[in-house]
């Protein structure tokens, strides 16, 4: 625990007989932090997100939210806004490059079975919802906190030492890259290259795709698309290749790449200005972390379960963590026993959805043998309908804990 400027400890009871409110620090304000700060403000607590670029991040394209995410944010408050934002995805698929069909998506099914189907969300506007449910004076940009200011905020001399000594909680949200995992767990290896590199983008105007969802598979290489609620679509490309091969102009190089797969792969390229190409390399945490928890500070989101992106569950799981973590702290009987309890709850599932993640991809999009790729094909087109949606329920039907507050 930390002191406060009065000289009590934080989160212990005043002269006055009055607890006061437990206050928290979360380092990061993407998805995971601002999930964690909500469900942390609406139980109680006084929250503070800091977030070390200078403005908002929303680049990411698009996202796409199963049962579990969407149920998360429910919790949260936030999922009915979310869904007035969103598409639902209720058609298509899996493809080969000349457009054959591997297996259909049942949108309906899954909607029938888990009460929502796959929304599709810009990741700008779920960055915006979510930054909405918190009072704006909880939101400070352009300031880090640092490993050294958890470890001796009396050392370091920064504006926000004070802030991270009187706080009860730290939540570490700060990414796949994580500064404060690094510091917490010097031993672990920490992100390893997937072997895949994605690049995306959302298209300059409407589109019509034809479906809600597709991927194409084909040797190395994965081409997929949501369609959104303004007419317009994300698309994204994930290839084998090295780590930190970049190309003066992505888009063209991904125009030539893809020029004799079915449409519409190559008329949403066409539909995409060269200068709104993302281009990030995956990384993960092959090696999976021994705790999430190290004395008053919490792992959450990719700091904690980094993974890849096959199963679309990056962003689900880490609004689990968010709506986990404050129902665990709001149960109480203290931090410490809290926090055991988020771990045992959220580092088997995670991990267990990380490594399936990644056995996808080897499945999947990074698949390179005609043998292989055959094989893999022809036990898609032979499985049942019911299978895919079996699969997809396997990580999507999940109940979060009732929040109070």
């Amino acid at each position: 625990m930390g002191t406060k400027a009065d000289g009590t400890e934080a989160g212990t009871e005043t002269d006055t007989g009055r607890r006061p409110a437990r206050s928290a620090v979360v380092v990061g304000g993407g998805i995971g932090g601002l999930a964690a700060a909500i469900g942390l403000h609406r139980t109680g607590w006084r929250v503070t997100v800091h977030e070390r670029d200078a403005v908002h991040e929303d680049a990411g394209a698009a996202i796409s939210l199963a049962a579990n995410g969407l149920r998360a944010l429910d919790a949260l408050g936030v999922g009915e806004a979310v869904r007035a934002a969103s598409r639902p995805q209720y058609t298509g698929g899996t493809r080969t490059p000349d457009g054959r069909w591997l297996s259909r998506m049942d949108g309906a099914a899954l909607e029938r079975a888990l009460g929502d189907p796959i929304a599709g969300i810009p990741r700008s506007e779920l960055h915006r919802l979510l930054r909405a449910a918190l009072p704006a004076d909880r939101l400070v940009t352009g300031r880090e906190v640092t490993f050294e200011e958890l470890r001796e905020p009396s050392r370091a001399g920064t504006p926000t030492a004070d802030l991270v000594a009187a706080a009860d909680l730290v939540v570490a949200a700060d990414g796949v890259r994580s500064r404060i995992r690094a510091g917490l767990f010097p031993g672990h290896p920490g992100p390893a290259y997937s072997g895949s590199t994605a690049l995306r983008a959302v298209t300059a105007g409407p589109v019509d795709p034809g479906t809600d969802f597709a991927l194409t598979w084909g040797p190395g290489a994965e081409f997929g698309h949501i369609r959104l609620a303004d007419g317009r679509a994300e698309w994204h490309a994930v290839l084998n290749a090295p780590a930190g091969l970049r190309h003066e102009d992505p888009l063209a190089v991904l125009r030539h790449r893809f020029a004799s797969w079915h449409q519409p792969v190559p008329e949403l390229l066409a539909a995409t200005r060269p200068e709104d190409v993302l281009h990030h390399d995956v990384h993960e945490l092959a090696v999976p972390l021994p705790s999430f928890v190290a004395g008053r500070t919490v792992l959450l989101g990719d700091a904690a379960h980094a993974m890849t992106p096959h199963l679309g569950q990056g962003a689900c799981q880490a609004l689990e963590d968010a709506v986990v973590l404050a129902a665990e702290l709001a149960a109480g009987p203290d931090l410490a026993a809290a926090l055991a309890r988020y771990d045992a709850a959220r580092r088997p599932r995670s991990q267990a959805v990380a490594r399936a993640a990644r056995r996808a991809g080897r499945m999947g999009q990074q698949l390179t043998g005609p043998l292989a790729l055959a094989v893999r094909n022809t036990a898609l087109r032979l499985a049942p309908s019911k299978a895919t949606v079996r699969a997809v329920l396997s990580h999507a039907d999940w109940a979060p804990p009732h929040l109070p507050g």
